[in-house]
């Protein structure tokens, strides 16, 4: 009798198809973590411009509807009122890139509009504050002469662009 014996197992072509279709998996992984990962940073990025608009709120609260008024003044407010103390962090979420510090630095700036666009060597950690300014109609623009009692906050965006928020 004779009896034909079958194989078992895949195919080459199946194994490299397999293998194929797997590699443009990990491939549009790859491809779209890294967006993903900036997109959340850059989400943390308004979500600390929200946390320091509201503790300039409690500030002006707390001194009689003032501003600080030197650069000095806004290292204490920030001391006292973002970070509460030293007891919590007010940190790019990028971290420290180079010589840039990782804790975000407050930067007078009247320039309207901002120009150029995230530098992780040069602007990723600075907040521009315009005191006497609201928000334009986008980001990157302010509105002086709002009143002394008024300050917008500016940053550049990882993602692109530049996100503003005031009081």
């Amino acid at each position: 009798m004779n009896t034909k014996k079958e194989a078992k197992g895949f195919t080459i072509i199946e194994v490299v198809l397999v293998l194929a279709i797997a590699g443009l998996i990990f491939l549009m992984v790859f491809i779209a973590l890294p967006a993903l990962q900036r997109n959340q940073r850059d989400t943390q990025r308004k979500n600390d411009l929200s946390r320091l608009q509201t503790a300039i709120t409690s500030y002006t609260s707390n001194n009689r509807g003032a501003l600080p008024a030197t650069a000095a003044a806004w290292g204490t407010f920030v001391t006292n009122y973002v970070t509460i103390n030293g007891n919590d962090s007010f940190i790019d979420p990028l971290g420290n890139v180079g010589a840039q510090t990782a804790m975000y630095q407050l930067t007078a700036s009247v320039v309207t509009p901002l120009t150029g666009s995230f530098s992780s060597t040069t602007n990723q950690n600075i907040i521009f504050y315009s005191v006497g300014a609201t928000c334009g109609t986008s980001g990157d623009t302010i509105v002086t002469g709002a009143g002394a009692r008024k300050v917008a906050f500016r940053m550049y965006l990882e993602g692109g662009g530049i996100t503003c928020v005031n009081n």
